[in-house]
């Protein structure tokens, strides 16, 4: 018996699971499918947080734009051209990172703070969708019993 380890799958998405769209993502070709590393952190029901670890990049290096439900943060340097490296252990090449956000997700602000870019998320479920009380009437029920 096989078993499938789904969980590339499902790390990129916020707020809900969209199998067929991660497929697709996740069988996409990206040289870059492991830089810069990530957390994805449910703060409460509705809130949640990225955080990227983007050290060497500045705020202006950094580009983040949501379209539709997609989310995608780009970090571009340009190289330093008087330095000389004996060895370059530390990344500094560009990077596109793409998030799939659910729907009613939108991004309400983001921070770098010591080399780590915070991005965070909100889910505002319009009224109409909100899950809603509905009173039982038991007035009939009384009324014929007496």
């Amino acid at each position: 018996m096989r078993t499938v380890d789904f969980t590339p799958l499902y790390r990129n998405a916020i707020g809900f699971d969209r199998l067929f769209n991660m497929m697709e993502t996740a069988t996409a070709k990206n040289n870059s499918a492991g830089y810069p590393p990530y957390n994805i952190e449910q703060k409460t029901d509705n809130e949640y947080r990225i955080t990227m670890a983007v050290a060497g990049f500045a705020d202006k290096d950094i580009d983040i734009t949501q379209q539709e439900n997609t989310l995608i943060v780009r970090g571009e340097r340009k190289p330093e051209e008087s330095r000389t490296y004996i060895y370059q252990g530390i990344a500094e090449r560009d990077f596109e990172r793409k998030f799939q956000l659910a729907d009613y997700v939108k991004v309400v602000g983001a921070e770098m703070e010591n080399g780590l870019l915070h991005v965070d998320l909100e889910r505002e479920i319009p009224e109409a969708m909100q899950p809603r009380k509905i009173a039982i009437n038991t007035k009939g029920l009384l009324e014929g019993k007496q």
